[in-house]
């Protein structure tokens, strides 16, 4: 089995790309195509409104998840805070991606609450890519630098 060299994870902001999103969207690691009323389904199922970061809150997001890195002991590869939802390109360390993007997740979360956002700030779940060479973790740290405009960190390790 090839080892793991790191990942990238994706999560969104509540109620901002819902399953059956034009744009596509990622369910149990396939992507699938738009579906207008799958997305109506999902927008009357909301219960709360939907949450876009300001850039203030992107930028307290990310500090956020880089403290929460550094405590954790991972280091973080690239990174993007969009209004929508986030993509962090990390090397693998020895604990479940999951309990990983907990502690993302809520890092962000309590840093922007104390900034004043209340209620909840992410989607349920994420999406995650498994690099296990240096080719696909070059690729995925690609993606996150040239993806988005609003990069909120983009180290050069290639």
């Amino acid at each position: 089995m090839a080892k793991t060299l790191g990942y990238m994870i994706t999560f969104t902001t509540y109620g901002t790309w819902l399953q059956g999103d034009k744009r596509g969207f990622v369910k149990d690691g396939k992507t699938y195509a738009g579906n207008e009323s799958l997305a109506d389904s999902n927008k009357q199922n909301l219960s709360k409104n939907t949450v876009r970061l300001s850039k203030t809150h992107r930028a307290i997001a990310a500090q956020a998840i880089f403290e929460k890195a550094d405590r954790l002991g991972q280091n973080i590869l690239a990174l993007t805070v969009c209004s929508n939802h986030i993509h962090l390109v990390a090397d693998n360390v020895p604990v479940p991606i999951g309990k990983i993007v907990s502690h993302y997740k809520n890092a962000a979360q309590a840093a922007l609450r104390k900034a004043g956002l209340a209620g909840r700030v992410w989607t349920k779940g994420f999406d995650k890519r498994y690099c296990f060479d240096e080719q696909a973790l070059k690729s995925r740290i690609d993606y996150v630098n040239s993806h988005h405009k609003n990069t909120i960190f983009s180290p050069s390790i290639y």
